[in-house]
């Protein structure tokens, strides 16, 4: 089975176009021109799964596009998305901001999608999709130090109450990589497919090891590799793994 994991900034790419008229503009006015082409690499990588971090649901950034059902119907899949700063917040009054979220995309046949909540930290979601031999969590963690690790911690509680082994993929936020989730990996048993903490972070020039797939016993990962494709501030993350008997 093949796990892709992306933050795909909203579909508003990754070059000076991000910064024109003025710095930052891209993330108000978009750039219909990403898109197609991070669908036209997802597709050809074949996956059995989609993790999409940084997804615009239908603002007016992407022309009331919803890009997790564009990709989704492109690849033949199905789509669950959710906005990533829960009900209560005043996220979502505010116009763009309210329609960012993150996707799970699968085959037609996986529905058992469920959304957790982080109780700290500006983005809150937790998306759970359950296979029937696998639990995979995407997450997108807070970009302040002690919010991240009170998220670890709701999140350890999650994977302790399955029975079967777990996959914890996201944007993790970890400025100082592997090191930071080393204690929340030990504790819930998880490794990662990145052996070797290739940086995935930014993706003109990566240096920061950002993005996980953490994996538990009775999983076994046959590949993992990070293509050097530059769609977003991302790269990619591609994960094939089986489940053992």
């Amino acid at each position: 089975m093949r796990l892709l994991l992306y933050n795909i900034r909203y579909g508003v790419g990754a070059g000076a176009s991000m910064h024109m008229p003025l710095p930052g503009a891209g993330y108000l006015l978009g750039n219909q021109s990403v898109l197609p082409d991070i669908t036209k690499f997802i597709k050809s990588q074949d996956p059995d799964i989609v993790g999409l971090i940084e997804v615009d649901t239908g603002s007016i950034r992407s022309r009331g596009v919803n890009q997790a059902e564009v990709i989704a119907d492109e690849l033949g899949m199905s789509s669950s998305y959710e906005t990533k700063y829960g009900a209560n917040s005043i996220n979502q009054l505010l116009p763009i901001v309210r329609k960012q979220g993150n996707a799970f995309l699968a085959a037609p046949r996986i529905r058992d999608e469920t959304f957790h909540y982080f109780d700290t930290g500006v983005k809150r979601l937790i998306i759970e999709l359950e296979l029937d031999n696998v639990a995979i969590f995407l997450v997108h963690l807070s970009l302040k130090y002690r919010h991240r690790h009170l998220q670890l911690r709701r999140l350890f509680d999650l994977i302790e109450t399955k029975e079967k082994p777990v996959i914890v993929a996201g944007d993790f936020n970890t400025f100082w990589g592997q090191n930071e989730i080393y204690l929340f990996m030990r504790a819930a048993g998880l490794r990662s497919a990145n052996v070797d903490s290739l940086p995935s972070y930014p993706s003109r020039s990566p240096r920061k090891e950002l993005d996980f797939v953490l994996y538990q016993e009775g999983i076994h990962v046959t590949h993992f590799e990070i293509p050097q494709v530059r769609h977003s501030d991302h790269l990619p993350l591609i994960c094939d793994f089986e489940i053992d008997d």
